[in-house]
C-alpha cells in the first residue's frame, strides 16, 4: 500500500496533503493553540503562504528583540524563528532539535488530551 493511500485512509493529511510545517510534532503543537490562532498559524505554514510567512516571521523576531516595550514580548522571537524555519534550511535543523527536546522533556505538550493551558 502506498503512502498516499495510507494518508487517505487514516485522514492524517491536511487539505493539501501536508501537516503544519511538515512535522507531526509541530502539527500537534499547532492543534493545541486556541482555534483562531491555530488557524492563523496553519495558514502561515502552508507552502502557498510564503510571501506572508517571511515578513510575518521577520516582524515577530523584531518584536521579540523589542520585548522591553509594552505589548511586545519574548514569545514573539521563537514564533518568528519557527515561521522562518520553513524557508531557511539552517533554521530548519534547529527547529527539529527544539522539537526533539520538547518530545523528550515536555511530552505533555504534544498530548492532545492534555489541558491546553497547563503551565508545566
Amino acid at each position: 500500500m502506498s503512502a498516499a493511500s495510507d494518508e487517505d485512509t487514516t485522514g492524517t493529511a491536511g487539505a493539501a496533503g501536508q501537516m503544519a510545517g511538515g512535522d507531526p510534532r509541530l502539527d500537534k503543537l499547532v492543534r493545541r493553540l486556541p482555534p483562531r490562532m491555530g488557524d492563523t498559524v496553519t495558514y502561515l505554514l502552508k507552502p502557498s503562504s510564503r510571501w506572508v510567512r517571511i515578513p510575518s516571521g521577520a516582524l515577530l523576531i523584531v518584536g521579540g528583540v523589542l520585548s522591553f516595550l509594552p505589548v511586545l514580548g519574548v514569545w514573539m522571537l521563537p514564533l518568528g524563528l519557527a515561521l522562518l524555519a520553513e524557508d531557511v534550511s539552517a533554521l530548519r535543523s534547529s527547529r527539529a532539535k527544539v522539537l526533539d527536546w520538547v518530545e523528550r522533556k515536555k511530552p505533555q505538550w504534544l498530548d492532545p488530551s492534555a489541558p491546553k493551558n497547563d503551565q508545566s
